[in-house]
């Protein structure tokens, strides 16, 4: 009787540690896969399967610059929802009928040299035709609808002399897709689809998106485009903290040309644009930033929330 019982006890942790080692090894591959697929590194941060609702929630997965670009994010993505058909598992093909994923951010990073970190990414620098040479058999793939949510692109140019420019161009853009067939597709909606949403021309990977019919496939997209010409953010800080961090951050991405604490204001010039730097002390211990920039009379939100971009640094 109590041989059984030992034996029943060391099932019950085999299947415990089986399911623990489950959604790990399937993080780690879903991390190396994507690394492989683009050429930059990839972290997995939570992952959780469950195959009686047939679905899987991944949380933080970070992309990271390719080599030879600063180790900023290429691609922040909160939250992924999958709904997946086992029977077709079983069959030997991996056919996900919804996939939603939560972009939070997208960065364009123009390194010392001129170049950019996302046409020197892998699914960027493949020429047609060479998926065919390369012996690897993949499992079939099919995903019935994708919808991507976008946040927000960074641009950081460290090209320039000086501090490296950052623009920030809020998207808020929600777009659906059907029938993608690969992971390759994927990867290049996930970087291409945010960058021309904020209207950056002239990438070789728009090029790629062509090549591979991603382009033809959107069959919804949700607009929600504020068309402000400054930007604003409520800060859970003193008025005094936000102000010293608005005058450190003005000085490193630009010049200061007048500072007034007592009324709360900066103004500066930053990547040939004026900023002005504005704080209003709320209730409590809140304080709320507003940041315009123009350039020859003309607004420039994206340089606005750049510098908001920055002070979000400077004060997490």
């Amino acid at each position: 009787m109590q041989k059984k019982f030992k034996v029943l006890i060391l099932i019950v942790v085999i299947i415990f540690a089986f399911f623990l080692v489950r959604d790990f090894l399937i993080k780690s591959v879903i991390g190396t896969a994507a690394s492989n697929i683009t050429g930059a590194p990839t972290r997995v941060g939570g992952l959780s399967l469950s195959i009686i609702k047939q679905s899987i929630k991944i949380t933080n997965l970070r992309m990271y610059n390719p080599k030879g670009f600063p180790r900023d994010i290429l691609v922040d993505i909160p939250k992924i929802n999958v709904a997946w058909d086992l029977g077709a598992f079983f069959k030997g093909k991996l056919h996900l009928t919804a996939v939603d994923l939560e972009i939070k951010e997208v960065s364009m990073t123009k390194n010392k040299e001129g170049k950019l970190n996302v046409d020197s990414l892998k699914i960027a620098e493949e020429k047609p035709g060479e998926k065919e040479k390369k012996p690897a058999k993949q499992l079939p793939m099919q995903m019935d609808l994708v919808s991507l949510g976008m946040g927000k692109v960074v641009s950081r140019d460290y090209s320039v002399q000086g501090p490296p420019v950052v623009k920030v161009y809020d998207i808020n853009l929600k777009k659906t897709y059907k029938n993608i067939t690969s992971a390759q597709q994927l990867a290049i909606l996930i970087i291409s689809e945010p960058l021309k949403a904020a209207g950056i021309q002239g990438l070789k990977v728009y090029g790629v998106s062509m090549l591979t019919g991603v382009a033809a496939l959107p069959v919804m997209a949700a607009f929600t485009f504020t068309g402000k010409d400054y930007a604003q953010q409520t800060f859970n800080v003193s008025a005094d903290k936000a102000y010293e961090a608005g005058l450190q951050t003005l000085k490193a991405a630009g010049k200061v040309k007048r500072e007034d604490k007592v009324s709360g204001s900066i103004s500066a010039a930053v990547s040939g644009a004026g900023v002005n730097f504005k704080i209003n002390k709320l209730s409590g211990n809140s304080t709320e930033v507003t940041i315009s920039a123009r350039k020859f009379g003309l607004p420039k939100p994206a340089i606005a929330a750049g510098v908001m971009y920055r002070l979000n640094e400077e004060l997490d």
